[in-house]
């Protein structure tokens, strides 16, 4: 059995001759120190540096069996059955040293706790400090200005997702006729008193009047 190289696409795995023996059986996961930084995460798409904990999930492809790996920490937040899985069955060579399950646990249910307080777009708000870019003109948005969040669709690592920008708001109209603008016009009045519960009505007053007409 052969595993897979680490840095190429999941849907066409290639052998990988130099991390196990071609007899040995491979087992479902694998924990381990990253033995080279030649490893890519599946879940972030980053490198593995070497000698940073790693979880291997087997995967049997058409050219050969072998492990993809992921941060141990990045599978705890996005693959927590699997890292249970691996800890019930202690797969991990003598010597390496895991942190407990339960710190592990506590990372998913911190990362699901971020994502169910994680606003949607449209939403706006005062700009924090005056390090913002408006990403449609791409000046400065000065601190206690009102900004306006819409969603805009970005390419990571081949998939196209969509992302919070922060928009100027006598940019906004433009922005809503660009190509890569994800948020829809006739939904942006609703959805900014749907997200932003925390203004007031003049609030929202003024910043639709500063916005002006999306027809």
């Amino acid at each position: 059995m052969l595993h897979i190289q680490d840095d190429v696409p999941e849907d066409a795995p290639a052998p990988d001759a130099t991390d196990a023996p071609e007899e040995e059986q491979l087992a479902p996961y694998l924990i381990e120190a990253a033995r080279s930084s030649r490893s890519k995460c599946r879940t972030c798409r980053r490198k593995i540096e070497k000698d940073m904990l790693r979880i291997g999930v087997l995967l049997e492809g058409p050219y050969g069996t072998g492990y993809l790996w992921h941060h141990l920490n990045c599978a705890a937040r996005k693959r927590i059955e699997d890292v249970e899985a691996a800890y019930e069955q202690e797969a991990w060579a003598e010597g390496v040293k895991v942190p407990p399950l339960a710190e592990l646990q506590e990372l998913k249910e911190v990362a699901e706790k971020k994502a169910a307080d994680r606003k949607s777009p449209p939403w706006a708000e005062r700009a924090k400090s005056g390090r913002s870019k408006c990403k449609h003109c791409d000046e400065t948005i000065a601190k206690g200005d009102w900004r306006v969040i819409l969603g805009r669709e970005v390419e990571f690592f081949g998939q196209t997702r969509t992302g919070p920008v922060n928009i100027h708001l006598d940019c906004v109209a433009a922005e809503f006729q660009a190509e890569h603008c994800a948020t829809e016009p006739e939904e942006f009045e609703a959805g900014l008193r749907a997200n932003s519960a925390d203004l007031s009505e003049a609030d929202l007053k003024e910043i639709l009047g500063a916005v002006g007409d999306l027809g």
